[in-house]
């Protein structure tokens, strides 16, 4: 999961794209990169760390125009090499940028066809091969002898589409012609359209993965960019849209309502923090309906994504809410982390108990999902530890059974705590004294209940169905041979061990 923004105004973009990127930080901590356009020249700064670590104030001075776009990446196949920091950019036809967020399925595919196109990819990145995709449809339109028209770029975003499989949300910067945008098929990966106006009235606009990035950069969410729809803003302001599929329906992530997003962001119609209410509502209701027998005496969450749904279950069920952990702020997600000795670590770092919460109590701890159960068996010990006589664990989500391939970094099959066990065998790994997962359709609703015209999501991790085509066994074993914990431990060594500092501005 990564973080795109991209900003069209009449006076230097800068600071809103770093802006926009530390509220967007959620999405991704690796590495973070942000490219302008100034007088036909390309302006770029990308490494690895967070956006504060990445940007200080040379960079930021050196970052001119009035154009540009910005990147925080995580890696999905846990990749933390700084050559495949975002944005990439190339330099024929006429200078393109572009950074990505997502997952392609094709992506050896992709490999050989950019081979055979005589097109040259320095990394592993998908999304170094979607730039090249993309700039040699632009290349056959226009024989580089002029350059592109909206037409055009319309016709090369409709070529992307034919060549690309999988999630993404995507925007990129042509030298001397302006900002493109394009969202996948099916809207798997979020992406909106915000707009103001300058102390002149004049238009401005901005894309973005979360609305949250619109509001603090000062910017009116106008609509979510459609599936399939592709969006082309010259660089004197002038916005054109088309539909770049034959094929276009609405099937969002639904994995983002439960974990990644922020709760002040609105995207396909749903503010994230009423949905989140309302897993807390299915999930209190069922609770009540099939769990009566269990004697709660408090509520606790693990912050901080949980923190709405079990404000709700304890208003529902009238039992009292406490925040029975204190939270380091400043480690990293434990789901991103890319070996499973790292991330027990991690656990007991990021969180600590607060006894008095838990001491000869009965608790039920709220998560928002379980994926490996790593990190969920070891808060289950430190409640024990911390005194709590019995410890229930509820998730907002139901059974995480599959690997996702559409941007999230979920394990292999294999280690995914859920795959081939019963609840009864999860809640014994754990730890608990009882596993209370929540229904797929009571999640389903949560969403929907914001937004009705929405008919299907993209849930894979939960049912195995894959809405993309070529998502086979053999697909699987080449992705098994990207993400489980051993490889990624071999390619973090790898990265650990590399000097370079990319684009050091």
């Amino acid at each position: 999961m990564c973080g795109v923004v991209g900003i069209v105004a009449n006076s230097p973009v800068n600071l809103s794209l770093y802006d926009a990127l530390t509220v967007l930080q959620h999405r991704g901590q690796d590495a973070a990169g942000i490219v302008t356009l100034d007088e036909g020249n390309f302006r770029q700064r990308k490494a690895n760390g967070l956006v504060s670590d990445v940007f200080q104030q040379k960079h930021m001075m050196r970052l001119k125009g009035n154009i540009g776009i910005g990147h925080c990446r995580y890696p999905t196949a846990g990749s933390s090499s700084a050559a495949e920091a975002q944005p990439f950019y190339v330099n024929s036809p006429f200078g393109i940028a572009l950074a990505h967020n997502g997952n392609l399925t094709n992506s050896r595919e992709l490999k050989q066809k950019c081979d055979s196109i005589f097109r040259h990819v320095n990394t592993s990145s998908d999304s170094e091969m979607l730039l090249n995709i993309f700039a040699w449809r632009l290349q056959k339109i226009t024989d580089c002898q002029r350059l592109p028209t909206a037409d055009d770029i319309f016709e090369a975003v409709r070529g992307v589409n034919k060549e690309i499989s999988g999630g993404y949300a995507v925007v990129s910067l042509i030298i001397d012609i302006g900002l493109v945008a394009f969202r996948d098929p099916f809207g798997i990966r979020p992406l909106v359209l915000g707009q103001r106006k300058d102390e002149n009235g004049k238009d401005e606009y901005m894309v973005a993965s979360e609305s949250v990035a619109l509001a603090v950069c000062g910017f009116e969410l106008v609509r979510d960019v459609k599936p399939g729809e592709a969006i082309f803003i010259t660089k004197d302001g002038q916005l054109y849209s088309a539909m770049c599929t034959d094929h276009a329906e609405l099937k969002p992530c639904i994995f983002e309502y439960v974990y990644f997003a922020r709760p002040d962001s609105v995207m396909n119609g749903v503010s994230v923090y009423a949905a989140r209410v309302s897993m807390g509502t299915k999930l209190a209701d069922k609770i009540k309906r099939e769990y009566a027998d269990l004697k709660i005496d408090v509520v606790i969450p693990i912050p901080e994504t949980s923190c709405d749904i079990a404000v709700q279950i304890a208003r529902i069920l009238g039992i009292p809410y406490r925040q029975g952990f204190v939270k380091n702020r400043y480690i990293g997600r434990t789901f991103i982390m890319p070996g499973q000795k790292q991330r027990k670590k991690s656990v007991r770092n990021k969180l600590n108990p607060i006894p008095a919460e838990f001491k000869g109590k009965r608790v039920l701890l709220v998560d928002d999902s379980i994926v490996r159960g790593t990190t969920s068996g070891q808060i289950v010990d430190m409640a024990k530890e911390a005194g709590a006589e019995a410890v229930y664990f509820a998730s907002a989500a139901p059974e995480v059974r599959y690997p996702n391939v559409y941007g999230i970094d979920m394990p292999t099959k294999k280690e995914l705590i859920a795959s081939d066990r019963t609840n009864e065998e999860i809640c014994k790994l754990i730890g608990a004294d009882a596993l209370i997962y929540q229904d797929l359709k009571d999640l389903e609703d949560a969403v929907r209940g914001e937004n009705p015209e929405l008919k299907e999501f993209e849930e894979s991790v939960f049912t195995g169905h894959y809405i993309t085509p070529g998502v086979d066994d053999e697909y699987f074993a080449y992705l098994d041979q990207q993400r489980s914990d051993d490889a990624k431990a071999d390619k973090a060594w790898k990265d650990s061990n590399e000097s370079l500092e990319i684009y050091n501005i």
